[in-house]
């Protein structure tokens, strides 16, 4: 684009923890780790300083469905942009004493997480709602599923996960298209596939967990099984969530926090997966609250499911999304980031108008309807991490929106 001074490139596969076998949980993070140690003709101190010397940033992800690899830089930075890149996901070095000693560092990652209440509780909570599949698998996997890694078993995780049929490059701001092209074809044209199958459809489980743990705050996270990426109504979900617990405005803000003072904080989220998805709560409370609290979300879920959004929050939601998705459009990294996605998961980019005329199509009734979808699952994961008199409050979260 013209008369801009920055760019962002973004590879993004459609691989991560998701496609991992028990036996290799944790090998598409620790192999995120492992690129970045020796690339091409780079050694690990070299790949970053490239980048720097032309002020750009690196980083890297890995989720579920999909790792990232991304460069932010000056007007004029492209070409090194896709050099890196692509030396990181096709070429890396993948030293055998690097994978034993990043083997190390994930492990103290992993032991991080662990001492990480507020971190640990997701894991915890994860694991029941996809007990004995990969969604129920921490990312980071474990010591013991990393130890078999060597360079040989790594390289071929790494042809099977940066699978180029599974991979876009996808560049927003300072960018000539003819150049994003010619560059793209020149590193990555000659890249050779593994196609693999995809991995299975994943079922809400459901189930609570509970860790005692003497520290001065509960930890409490509740999930219902929600809608894929790829529904329809999504958009209409993403309000219920806004208008749940998107922000200081919303119901479980004000009625945990503003109104009884159950919590510090609370707040929803969801995670739209392409073949499922989860609406969660979090919030951290006294443990003596934390059975009280869990009966205030489970009603405030209830009562919008049931009786839908008033027009007045119906309408600050719109306003809250609209305004995040057209700042985001200001982001080069942002932009370039959600076209990547959402190639990889519909086949094309969504345009921001495209996005914002199926927001504003959703009214009340819509929104009433993805609540009903919620309760209608009659399903709950929980975790609870803290003090051990909080543990019930799982269970209190259910019987609070079941009856039972």
């Amino acid at each position: 684009m013209p008369g801009l001074k920055t760019l962002a490139v973004v590879v993004t596969v459609k691989g991560g923890a998701r496609w991992e076998p028990e036996d290799r949980s944790g090998w598409s993070h620790l192999l995120e780790h492992l690129v970045f140690k020796g690339a091409g003709d780079m050694a690990a101190r070299e790949i970053v300083e490239r980048i720097e010397a032309e002020g750009g940033t690196i980083n890297a992800s890995t989720g579920y469905e999909r790792t990232s690899f991304e460069v932010r830089g000056l007007d004029g930075s492209l070409p090194l942009a896709m050099q890196v890149l692509s030396d990181l996901v096709l070429r890396p070095t993948l030293d055998p004493a690097e994978i034993v000693r990043e083997k190390d560092v994930v492990a103290q990652e992993i032991a991080e997480a662990f001492d990480t209440p507020d971190d640990h509780v997701f894991e915890m909570v994860q694991t029941r709602a996809f007990t004995g599949q990969p969604l129920g698998r921490p990312i980071l996997g474990s010591v013991a599923s990393l130890k078999p890694a060597d360079r040989a078993t790594v390289e071929a995780w790494r042809a099977r996960l940066y699978s180029p049929d599974r991979m876009v490059v996808a560049a927003s701001g300072a960018v000539d298209e003819a150049e994003l092209l010619a560059l793209a074809e020149r590193r990555f044209g000659d890249a050779v596939s593994t196609p693999v199958d995809a991995p299975a459809p994943a079922r809400f489980v459901g189930g609570h967990a509970r860790l005692a743990r003497k520290i001065e705050q509960a930890n409490l996270v509740f999930q219902l099984p929600a809608l894929s990426a790829t529904d329809p109504a999504l958009p209409a979900m993403r309000l219920f969530g806004e208008i749940l617990g998107g922000g200081m405005a919303s119901r479980l803000f004000q009625s945990a926090r503003e109104e009884r003072g159950l919590a510090y904080a609370i707040d929803a989220y969801q995670e739209p997966y392409e073949d499922t998805g989860v609406l969660g709560i979090y919030a951290g409370a006294a443990a003596d609250r934390a059975t009280e609290l869990a009966q205030v979300a489970a009603a405030e879920v209830r009562g919008l499911a049931e009786r839908g959004p008033t027009a007045e929050e119906l309408s600050r939601a719109k306003a809250v999304m609209k305004a995040g998705l057209w700042m985001s459009d200001e982001n080069p990294m942002s932009r370039a980031g959600r076209n990547a996605a959402q190639t990889l998961i519909f086949g094309a980019p969504m345009s921001s108008d495209a996005m914002t005329e199926r927001l504003e199509a959703q009214g009340v009734d819509e929104v009433q309807a993805v609540g009903a979808r919620l309760l209608g699952a009659g399903k709950a994961a929980s975790a609870v991490l803290g003090p051990k008199s909080a543990g019930g409050a799982g269970e209190a979260f259910a019987a609070a929106l079941f009856g039972v």
